[in-house]
């Protein structure tokens, strides 16, 4: 039963070493370099557009609580 248990831990070593003894790869160079896109440009007499607020409340509750009625008063 030892030597059963011992075959992962071993696998486990093997693996390890295999790992550091590797080693990292050089990176290789790009094929094509990189473009970077321009904007577009916008037309100075064209003003950029607001957001528009939210419609409806929005964290506001849907309606008031109600509220209880009061005993009449005793005179």
């Amino acid at each position: 039963m030892l030597v059963f248990l011992m075959i992962p831990i071993v696998c486990l070593c093997l693996v390890v070493y295999w790992a550091v003894k590797a080693g990292p790869k050089p990176p290789e160079p790009a094929l094509l370099p990189a473009e970077v896109p321009t904007p577009e440009p916008r037309s100075p007499w064209r003003p950029r557009r607001a957001r528009r607020p939210r419609p409806g409340p929005h964290g506001a509750p849907g309606r008031a609580a109600a509220r209880a009625r009061r005993a009449p008063q005793r005179s």
